[in-house]
């Protein structure tokens, strides 16, 4: 049950300032002697051939919160019919059979029009919708070019179809380069990459090379994969009660959930107790192992896991116990009926996936600029082993960044560790929170930092720096910009800051790493009755509330 916990959590969150901010950062105002393509993640609505919206990951959470404007009373009493009959016959026989089925079955119904072939191509035509299309092709025949001379910078956005083959995708992405050069009488072109775009980017480098590539910047990248897709499908996750109590604050914090205070102190006080950890510790005993691989399987193929640029964002040390925990072992049905999706799987890791350090060499060899960002200061989704990870809530800064060091969420690098990189004359890549140390990364002069901004917000700020590197005349770097490398983004005032040690407290949680998890027995009795004492007097209130309301 942990299990299935842990993957529908995964379907459905698909889901100091003593200085001045910087004033020069409208990104409206970019131009450019060259057309910059955007090409970014998931965030666009599929539909069906007849014009109609088929699947939005929003759609998804609307679902779960209860917004949803299709009533979904049969899909919720199909699922309670088809699902306790199985879950009870698990119980008594141990036989879990009919539950995998079930699963598969119940929870394909939300996703059955978006799901792939066994071979991850379409079968109803869905994809972009019309609009869409026709503003590709417009793009595609029509010079866009301002009177001045130059380009504006959202002149040219590459619109695709997220779910398939990045490297079928990269064809496609090289023939809208080919049309863009072509209408623009431009030699090459800029590349600006978000999330599930720069899988695109990466494949199109490994096929085509970066001859007609002036710059490539990348923000939030998971080409070296990223937790919430990758651990998720090879049983390294962890369901943390304090990591859960983060991130309720966090998805508060950025206004994508609005929880009344009595709903998170009882959670919170459930945390606190050490009630919800022995609920969780309880159940993971009695059904992990039992429900582990086909749990994984039933629900991977019911949702993303037939979309391969979903399977792009899977790292590389996950992805052979990836594809066991969602096909089976060698020979099995399912690696037979999936043998095309597999292939297509395969060839991207060769080709893509295991080639990541030689790719971005080849990026500079060709000289093409290449720029990185990187974001922080949240909670990854508490379903992965590596939820203490300093991340944007998504991927770990560890991945994002091609390979910063950083500790675990909770503390710091080590002053032995700070003063052998300053020995080193590798000082400044510390950054002043002492979370990050960006001389690691394959590429530390050309890597930003940005904390307080998450996985799926991108400012205009980071979206200034993706077209400074895309279009310059020669490789930037972190010294060629009024940004300093580590910076500070607050969300509230929309403002961007150089990082200091007085503004870099950003998260919207207790950082003391005792909060949760006090050591001695005393302060575990002190920390479980404050919480229940705490809860208890807005429990009274709350009903006395509830009773006025009423």
């Amino acid at each position: 049950m942990k299990k299935f916990l842990s993957v529908f959590l995964a379907v459905v969150l698909i889901f100091s300032l003593s200085l001045p901010a910087f004033s020069w950062v409208d990104v409206n105002e970019t131009k450019s002697q060259i057309p910059v393509i955007r090409i970014s993640g998931d965030g666009e609505a599929l539909y069906d051939e007849e014009g109609k919206k088929i699947f939005h990951y929003k759609d998804v959470v609307n679902l779960v919160k209860g917004n949803s404007s299709t009533d979904n009373t049969e899909l919720y009493k199909s699922m309670a019919e088809n699902l306790l009959p199985a879950l009870t016959k698990g119980l008594i026989t141990d036989n879990w059979d009919d539950l995998y089925v079930g699963l598969e079955t119940e929870i394909s119904k939300i996703f059955e029009n978006s799901l792939l072939d066994e071979n991850g191509n379409v079968t109803n035509n869905s994809g972009l919708s019309a609009n869409r299309k026709q503003q590709m092709e417009n793009k595609r025949n029509n010079s866009q070019m301002g009177s001045k001379g130059y380009f504006a910078w959202d002149d040219y956005w590459f619109h695709y179809d997220w779910r398939l083959d990045p490297m079928e995708t990269a064809d496609v992405f090289h023939s809208f380069i080919q049309d863009i050069k072509r209408t623009t009488g431009c030699e090459k072109v800029g590349i600006a990459a978000t999330c599930l775009g720069t899988n695109i980017v990466m494949a199109y480098v490994a096929k085509y090379g970066v001859e007609d590539i002036q710059g490539i910047g990348m923000d939030g990248s998971v080409v070296g994969g990223a937790e919430i897709l990758s651990e998720v499908v090879c049983a390294k996750f962890d369901v943390d009660p304090a990591a859960l109590m983060r991130i309720l604050r966090d998805v508060e914090g950025l206004g994508m959930f609005d929880m009344e205070d009595f709903i998170m102190e009882t959670i919170e006080m459930l945390v606190r107790t050490g009630v919800l950890e022995g609920v969780i510790s309880t159940t993971e005993n009695i059904f992990y192992d039992k429900l582990v691989e086909g749990v994984t399987s039933a629900l991977a193929l019911s949702t993303f896991y037939t979309w391969p640029n979903y399977w792009a964002s899977v790292s590389p040390e996950d992805y052979e116990s990836a594809k066991y925990y969602v096909f089976g072992d060698e020979g099995s049905e399912k690696r037979v009926k999936y043998a095309g999706l597999i292939e297509k799987l395969d060839n991207y890791d060769r080709e893509v996936r295991q080639r990541i350090p030689e790719l971005i060499q080849k990026i500079k060899d060709g000289g093409a600029n290449f720029g990185v960002i990187s974001k922080y200061g949240f909670q990854m989704m508490p379903i992965c082993a590596t939820s203490d990870a300093v991340s944007d809530q998504f991927a770990s800064v560890k991945r994002s960044s091609f390979g910063a060091t950083t500790p675990s969420l909770y503390n710091t690098l080590s002053d032995e560790y700070i003063n052998q990189r300053i020995a080193e004359g590798k000082g400044k890549y510390i950054s002043p929170d002492k979370l990050i140390d960006a001389s690691t990364c394959i590429c530390p002069d050309n890597t930003w930092f940005i904390k307080g901004s998450s996985h799926s917000n991108w400012t205009t700020y980071e979206l200034k720096i993706l077209y400074e590197v895309a279009t310059a005349d020669r490789q930037l770097t972190v010294d060629d910009f009024p940004y300093t490398q580590f910076m500070v983004y607050n969300t509230a005032e929309d403002s961007l800051q150089p990082m200091t040690e007085e503004n870099c407290n950003t998260e919207y949680w207790d950082t003391d790493p005792d909060i949760y998890k006090p050591t001695s027995f005393f302060d575990k009795i002190k920390v479980a009755f404050t919480a229940f004492a705490k809860w208890f007097k807005l429990f009274i209130e709350y009903m006395a509330a509830s009773e006025k309301a009423a």
